[in-house]
């Protein structure tokens, strides 16, 4: 069965390159243009669904390398979470779904897209998404990169609670409504954590019983475990007394 994919795409290119080199000239010599076009954009509609295959293969034999599983898509992914990157625009779709376990918590990995404006005006996003399962629900906190125009709605009175870190504070915005909480999660030792190389840029965020991060692009396995990694320093950072004030133990 995996053969069908390579097997279809060489019979469409045969027939493509055939019936152009057929087609291109009338019986007068005149070339088809129209005619030659149109093969064309088979050929191009032909090899598209073939790449898209065989990328789905791709991301199915890691999943399963990693006793993973696979989805094309999942639409309930949509509406799991409501801050960025989600609920905005139309045309929202949750693909490449990547599922599986990190010391008994739940991670989910996929491609998020979605479109704004209409018409020439239209614009799709993508998005890839990587998620942790934490043992109960938490207040909402995020962390996103802080740059000139957070500035800016910082100054206008956009909320960016501020840390004992400069260099934090420079570095990433923090927004929480429960500002003890944002307090206890962001303590010196995440602070430190997130101001290494390799999480400078990155967006994490704690909603409901998850932790995740986006980043653009479609999924990218190599990105799974970088990804990982910052949510889980994020997922332990959380007090132990906040834990057992949810009525839950200490993650591991």
């Amino acid at each position: 069965m995996r053969r069908r994919p390579g097997i279809a795409a060489a019979v469409l290119g045969v027939l493509v390159v055939g019936s152009i080199a057929w087609s291109a000239l009338a019986a007068d010599g005149t070339l088809l243009a129209p005619v030659v076009i149109g093969w064309l954009v088979v050929g191009g509609v032909a090899l598209a669904w073939w790449l898209d295959e065989k990328r789905h293969e791709r991301l199915a034999q890691w999943a399963v390398a990693r006793g993973w599983s696979y989805q094309r898509q999942d639409q309930s992914l949509v509406s799991t979470w409501s801050g960025e990157p989600f609920g905005e625009g139309h045309s929202r779709r949750a693909t490449e779904v990547l599922r599986g376990a990190v010391d008994g918590h739940g991670v989910v990995s996929f491609t998020y897209r979605w479109t704004v404006g209409s018409g020439k005006e239209k614009t799709t996003h993508t998005r890839q998404v990587v998620a942790l399962g934490l043992p109960t629900a938490l207040p909402t906190l995020e962390l996103t990169p802080e740059w000139l125009g957070t500035r800016v709605l910082r100054a206008f009175g956009g909320q960016d609670i501020q840390f004992e870190s400069e260099d934090f504070n420079r570095a990433w915005r923090v927004r929480a409504r429960n500002l003890k909480f944002a307090h206890d999660v962001v303590n010196p030792r995440l602070m430190a954590r997130l101001l290494l190389p390799d999480a400078r840029g990155e967006s994490l965020r704690i909603e409901g019983a998850t932790v995740l991060t986006w980043m653009p692009g479609r999924t990218d396995p190599a990105r799974v475990d970088a990804a990982l990694t910052l949510l889980r320093a994020v997922s332990t950072a959380v007090p132990q007394h906040v834990w057992e004030d949810m009525g839950r133990p200490t993650p591991r």
